[in-house]
């Protein structure tokens, strides 16, 4: 009976040297590593060469609310294009929606390039114009 444990153990250390998934720390293939290193370069100038992909773009919906029902929302809309960022094109024209009491707020669509406009900066930009602007809010947010 004295036996059995000693026996077990064994068997014990003879399954820590079986290497189920061949790995060998011990020894490194020279030549795979050299092949993994041509391969690597090769990805790596292929993808060099094809170039940037196109710009990610965004079409984004700000709807502006003034302060006041008898806000000019032409001369606010005016102002909100009047915006320039590189990255940045807006719509044609924006459309008055009604809100409540004859209030009209001013929805506008634009088009940015997601590296380089953010959508946080734009509406900083548009309530700049705290005279006229109550908030600004997101109605839309589309990849393009």
């Amino acid at each position: 009976a004295a036996e059995a444990p000693v026996a077990a153990a064994a068997e014990e250390d003879d399954d820590e040297d079986i290497d189920l998934f061949g790995s060998d720390d011990e020894e490194v293939d020279e030549e795979a590593e050299k092949l993994k290193a041509q391969r690597l370069a090769e990805y790596q100038a292929k993808k060099a060469a094809k170039g940037p992909g196109p710009a990610a773009k965004s079409m984004v919906t700000f709807e502006v609310k003034p302060w006041e029902a008898d806000t000019d929302l032409d001369e606010l809309e005016k102002m909100v294009q009047g915006i320039d960022m590189d990255g940045l094109v807006w719509a044609q024209a924006g459309k008055r929606v009604p809100v409540a009491f004859g209030v009209k707020k001013l929805q506008i669509n634009a088009t940015i390039e997601d590296a380089k406009v953010s959508t946080d900066d734009l509406i900083d930009k548009i309530t700049e114009f705290e005279d006229h602007v109550q908030s600004v809010d997101i109605a839309a947010f589309m990849k393009l």
